[in-house]
């Protein structure tokens, strides 16, 4: 016996055949004599019993090798697959292979988590599949392995009382399961289904094996998740970027030169798309329409709605010459299709560039500011939002303009403004930087950079709530 156990000690497994057949055929003197056929019976026993037991144990250790090389390579596997369906499949495959089931199948739970349906399976015929739904709360062996957190045994299913359709098990041959969880970060996603079509017990290695598989596969299956998420935002972004160069051509990119007057404008919406927009309007014979909007809201549907507009308002005004006239249509158009929140803002009036007449009407727009001799006088004469009530008239005014006169139309991105204190910017900073600009300036352009500016150093680097538009007409 010491003989044997030195012998384990420092020689390999393959020598102890040789070691045994030398003991035989030698027979071995033991202390205190020869050995007796007892003896040497009792000693073959204890060899045949040690050989068995070193074979089981290399057994069981080739056995989690081979486990462990499993994992490895769904590892390798998951790491370079992006396609959710594609990773499943593995899965399903991998585990039959390995624990040499009869088929596997795996469920995900629906987007309200009521119902688990089946995204993978090997193995596995289609009459089983389709032998109806498996509702979280009615299936009893899912809610055990969620709350546990570990893979269910199921002996027999046929006459497990747990099971939701014993006929069709039968019917298909499985006897024993395991159910495993798919969990990532404490969230279930679903459960792989392992069955046997014999009456077997797993071991623990293998309870271990399916639970690790489990757990990787939840895990690739949400990081799978996540790339298609990023590749649809990707293609999102690049959908909202064309919309926005679509958007930015309706906005005037040159401002008009006519004699006498000098234009200048500022757009730059918070987000790839706005829902601001100005925009000018050769009338005959010389008449130029100058619209500035702000429209509810920021975004897609705020972009929509700007265009919407903008295209009402050129083509009343391509007919109509009566501010108040051209309001009501357009506000009308906007009335008509449009949901309660749907609501805009609009300064519109129209400048003689021979007689330096300008009309106007204001639709709940921030009045446009004339700057006269250093004093500031607001266009203000108007009414009511757009799109609020179909009924609403809107009064419109006129204002002659002198030489040097300045008049500045914006959103208001440029007074709501906020800086990291929560102060907005306000109606009396953006008059003195009008002043301050126009005593610095001659040209409109340079004037309107001066207001930015002095709004951007008042706000400093906090992002932008709003979209903001300026325009600005300075008389020569």
């Amino acid at each position: 016996a010491r003989q044997i156990e030195k012998l384990t000690a420092t020689r390999p497994l393959q020598g102890v055949p040789v070691f045994i057949e030398e003991t035989l055929a030698g027979q071995i003197v033991m202390e205190g004599g020869t050995t007796s056929d007892t003896e040497r019976t009792w000693l073959l026993n204890l060899m045949a019993a040690m050989v068995g037991g070193l074979y089981g144990r290399e057994k069981q250790l080739r056995s989690r090798v081979d486990h462990l090389a499993t994992l490895y390579r769904l590892t390798s596997e998951f790491s370079g697959q992006r396609d959710l369906q594609s990773v499943l499949d593995i899965v399903a495959r991998t585990v039959v292979e390995v624990m040499k089931a009869k088929g596997s199948i795996i469920r995900l739970l629906t987007d309200d988590r009521r119902e688990l349906v089946v995204k993978a399976v090997h193995n596995v015929s289609p009459e089983y599949l389709n032998k109806g739904p498996v509702l979280l709360d009615d299936s009893v062996i899912d809610l055990e392995a969620f709350d546990t957190g570990k893979p269910v045994y199921v002996a027999d299913e046929r006459t497990d009382p747990r099971v939701l359709y014993p006929a069709q098990v039968a019917k298909e041959g499985i006897v024993s399961a395991l159910v495993a969880p798919m969990s990532y970060k404490g969230r279930a996603e679903g459960t792989l289904r392992v069955y046997m079509g014999e009456r077997y017990e797993f071991d623990p290695f293998e309870v271990s094996l399916l639970e690790a598989i489990s757990a990787q596969a939840a895990a690739a299956l949400v990081n799978a998740r996540l790339h298609e998420e990023a590749v649809r935002a990707a293609d999102m972004r690049h959908q909202l970027r064309l919309a926005a160069d679509v958007q930015r051509q309706m906005i005037p990119f040159d401002p008009p030169v006519l004699p006498g007057f000098q234009f200048a404008a500022v757009y730059e919406p918070c987000f790839d798309l706005g829902g601001d927009f100005y925009d000018f309007v050769d009338l005959p014979p010389d008449n130029l329409g100058l619209a500035i909007c702000d429209v509810s809201g920021k975004g897609v549907r705020a972009s929509l709605l700007m265009a919407s507009i903008r295209a009402s308002l050129r083509a009343h005004a391509a007919n109509i010459y009566d501010m108040s006239e051209v309001l009501t249509r357009v506000n009308r158009d906007l009335c008509r299709d449009r949901l309660t929140s749907d609501f805009a803002t609009l300064f519109y009036g129209v400048l003689n560039y021979k007689t330096r007449c300008l009309t106007y009407a204001n639709a709940g727009h921030p009045p446009p500011l004339l700057l006269r001799g250093g004093k500031i006088v607001s266009l203000g004469t108007g009414g009511s939002l757009i799109g609020v009530e179909e009924s609403m008239q809107w009064p419109q005014e006129r204002v002659m303009l002198q030489k040097n006169d300045v008049v500045l139309a914006y959103t208001d991105g440029l007074n709501e403004a906020m800086n990291f204190e929560d102060e907005a910017f306000g109606l009396e900073r953006v008059q003195k930087a009008l002043q301050a600009g126009a005593e610095a300036y001659d040209n409109a352009q340079a004037i309107l950079k001066h207001i930015l500016w002095e709004m951007r150093r008042f706000t400093g680097l906090q992002t932008p709530g709003d979209d903001l538009t300026m325009v600005a007409i300075k008389v020569l």
